[in-house]
């Protein structure tokens, strides 16, 4: 197991806020993959792909003009995948506090350029385009 790492920061926008004036949960969702990403990332520079997101509860809300954070750690690794937990907190504009706001573990899994699973250990594969 690894350390937890600050994989995102993210000051959110109007453009990310329901009719609440608080983020869309598809948002946040969006930032847990991209998070789920950097930290696998960090096992080889491959193609990663995510293969499932377990459940995910909201506890409180992200609002307009939150810094929300995403902190990754790798809880276990495969052949060919990672399995990864993020955490997120929303620094609250008004005071600085940090509040949790959800968490979720991911499944990323290394791929070749056909869509294959790959070890993860294998030299690099990805380039960008």
């Amino acid at each position: 197991m690894t350390t937890r790492h600050l994989a995102l920061r993210v000051v959110t926008m109007p453009r990310d806020t329901n009719q609440y004036g608080t983020i869309f949960g598809g948002v946040i969702l969006s930032y847990i993959d991209q998070a789920g990403f950097v930290e696998a990332r960090r096992h080889g520079a491959h193609r990663w792909v995510t293969a499932s997101i377990d459940k995910v509860d909201f506890r409180a809300p992200v609002l307009l003009g939150d810094v929300a954070c995403f902190y990754a750690q790798t809880i276990r690794t495969g052949t060919t995948s990672v399995t990864v937990r993020i955490e997120v907190e929303a620094e609250r504009f008004s005071t600085g506090q940090s509040v949790p706001v959800t968490s979720a573990t991911l499944t990323l899994v290394a791929v070749d350029g056909s869509g294959k699973p790959i070890p993860f250990r294998s030299p690099p594969t990805a380039a960008l385009p």
